[in-house]
C-alpha cells in the first residue's frame, strides 16, 4: 500500500504527484502489462541477448 503523507497547507495537486511518482517507482503497471501475455522462456533469453549487444555497442561507441 502506497502511503502519501500531505503536510498541513499542502496542495492537493502536488500530493497527488508525489503518489503517481511511488506508483510508477513500484512497477506495478509494467508488470501486469508483462504478465497479460506469455512469452516462451527461449524468446525472453533471446530479447535479452539482443539488448545486451545494443547496451554493449552504446557504451563502446561512447569510448
Amino acid at each position: 500500500m502506497i502511503i502519501v503523507p500531505v503536510k498541513e497547507g499542502e496542495n492537493i495537486e502536488r500530493a497527488l504527484k508525489k503518489f503517481k511518482r511511488k506508483f510508477e517507482k513500484t512497477g506495478t503497471v509494467k508488470e501486469l502489462r508483462r504478465r497479460q501475455a506469455f512469452h516462451k522462456p527461449s524468446v525472453v533469453k533471446r530479447e535479452q541477448r539482443v539488448h545486451a549487444v545494443y547496451i554493449q555497442k552504446m557504451q563502446l561507441s561512447e569510448e
